[in-house]
């Protein structure tokens, strides 16, 4: 409980100031629709309501207040809104269904898993060479640090141009762009923790004569294992984000980039929403899934409590 209540406490924050803000984003669209309606709203001239604010409208008009929980097409839509979307377009649509999120989901993770394998691998190779050479560690070190401020928003649609023309499409450039996001974090992890032992333990190292791969394989490894994992945590997530921002150039036709798309394109924000949390949900899950093999890993080397 210790450890879930701060957890379930922001969570309740941030409920509970979404629905507070449902108001005013949707007090001037659920007034108009009243007018339409014949109800009572005041005031009443459609130019007047422009001039009043969202909460302002919203006080004069109290009992306009429940009509913006459920309305169609919300500039914010309710909570309750976005998780009866998310559950219409998962447990009651057929996975091979396009409007399923667990199709487009599985056509997002593909690329973003194999992304992350490729900027992982990579990681970590760049991480194990600039440890052990002092001109990798003043060259390549500044270059990936560097390489990390272009805006991927930016950088994705030079990929996909560039890949498209070299007749290379579909789930490698998106997979190009999640290993871009993914290494460098494994790279900064790596190098921290290939260095984290201390002199005492290269000394004794160097007392019995082990050579720089005994001392890579004894020490250096396993003393890393723990930052890894939490770059790998942060890794995967960068990945899933790298992913859908691939898909938004593209004009793709499946995947949560695509229902994010549709949903802005066909004025259907419920659509967005659901394939925008659809999106946290599968981080979550893949950065808990993580944290549980940590939590395995670390036991079984003894560098955790049982």
């Amino acid at each position: 409980m210790r450890s879930i209540l701060p957890v379930l406490t922001v969570v309740a924050a941030i409920l509970g100031f979404w629905l507070l803000a449902v108001i005013p984003m949707n007090m001037h669209l659920v007034a108009d629709q009243a007018q339409r309606d014949g109800l009572v709203v005041t005031p009443g001239e459609p130019a007047m309501r422009q001039e009043v604010s969202g909460l302002g409208l919203a006080l004069r008009n109290r009992h306009l207040i429940p009509l913006t929980y459920d309305f169609v097409r919300p500039r914010l839509p309710a909570p309750q809104q976005v998780a009866v979307e998310l559950w219409e377009t998962t447990a009651e649509k057929k996975i091979t269904s396009k409007r399923s999120l667990v199709y487009h989901g599985w056509v997002t993770l593909a690329p973003t898993l194999l992304g992350f394998v490729i900027g992982t691998g990579l990681g970590i190779l760049l991480a194990v060479g600039i440890v052990y050479s002092r001109v990798m560690d003043r060259s390549v070190m500044p270059w990936a640090i560097v390489s990390q401020t272009i805006p991927i928003l930016a950088l994705a649609p030079m990929i996909i141009v560039v890949l498209g023309s070299m007749g290379i499409q579909g789930l490698f450039p998106k997979s190009l762009i999640a290993a871009y996001l993914s290494f460098f974090p494994v790279v900064v992890g790596m190098v921290k923790g290939l260095r984290s032992p201390d002199g005492m333990q290269l000394d004794l190292l160097r007392t019995y004569h082990a050579s720089n791969g005994q001392g890579f394989w004894k020490l250096r490894l396993p003393a890393s294992v723990p930052y890894l994992f939490a770059s790998l945590k942060i890794g995967i997530s960068a990945s899933l984000v790298g992913t859908i921002v691939a898909e938004l150039p593209t004009g793709a036709k499946a995947g949560f980039g695509a229902r994010m798309l549709v949903g802005d394109q066909y004025g259907q924000p419920l659509v967005s929403w659901a394939a925008l949390f659809a999106a946290a949900i599968t981080a979550a899950a893949l950065v808990g899934l993580f944290g549980l093999i940590e939590r395995m890993t670390l036991r079984r080397m003894g560098m955790a409590a049982a």
